[in-house]
């Protein structure tokens, strides 16, 4: 957190004096080297917990492709751009040789979550959703930086209630997500700043999509050299 005295070093012009360029300049890239020390730290702790429920999360995903299951992903604000990533990851890889597999962004008709939240509540936009596509064996990934974003609880309940393998991806104390018991694989950043979080976030939905399609890749080389055999 900045001090007073940071920020005045940061804005003099807020307090009627006029910038010199040589001590904003250090000074701002002063905030950068703690930026990117408090990332790297963060991302450090992060995975140094968390990367056994990566690798299990991983593992029910990969079990879901291979029983022809899809992948939802939903979140708000910029986690619903971290949704949307999430979902063309999956859909269209960019590393070759590695075959598409099916997810849908929840956040991407419009139409849709405006019918929904005006009829029946902002809270009901992914679980209304999530009752017409779903089926048992898919999986659901559900990203809140705080954990505690009721549209996102309110369609972990009915992926539950469905039979739908729930992950998600959150920080803090994991919020409701946590608390819920409703997320059977929980990304957990031990982090209160936003962009630390999402920072995280990000890293670990990439590293998910690569584990995923190393477990299907493993599998449909063991196939491959098993056919080879007379």
């Amino acid at each position: 957190m900045s001090s007073a005295s940071d920020l005045k070093g940061l804005y003099p012009f807020l307090h009627g004096k006029a910038q010199d360029r040589a001590k904003l300049n250090a000074a701002l890239l002063h905030s950068v080297a703690e930026k990117a020390r408090d990332s790297r730290e963060t991302n450090e702790r992060f995975f140094s917990t968390q990367a056994p429920v990566l690798v299990a999360a991983a593992e029910a995903l990969a079990t879901v492709y291979r029983h022809n299951g899809k992948l939802y992903a939903m979140g708000n604000g910029g986690s619903s751009c971290d949704a949307s990533h999430v979902a063309v990851e999956f859909v269209h890889p960019v590393t070759a040789g590695r075959p598409a597999l099916a997810a849908t962004n929840l956040v991407a008709d419009l139409a849709m979550i405006s019918a929904v939240g005006n009829d029946l509540g902002f809270d009901h936009v992914f679980v209304r959703q999530l009752i017409a596509q779903g089926r048992k064996g898919d999986a659901l990934i559900g990203i809140s930086t705080s954990g505690n974003s009721q549209n996102l609880i309110a369609a972990f309940a009915k992926a539950r209630e469905m039979g739908i393998v729930t992950i998600g991806l959150t920080g803090g104390d994991g919020g409701r997500m946590v608390s819920s018991g409703l997320v059977d694989h929980c990304l957990v950043v031990p982090s209160t700043s936003i962009h630390r979080i999402q920072e995280c976030h990000v890293n670990a939905y990439h590293i998910l999509w690569d584990l995923v399609h190393t477990l299907l890749a493993d599998e449909r080389g063991s196939a491959a050299r098993k056919g080879s055999v007379p």
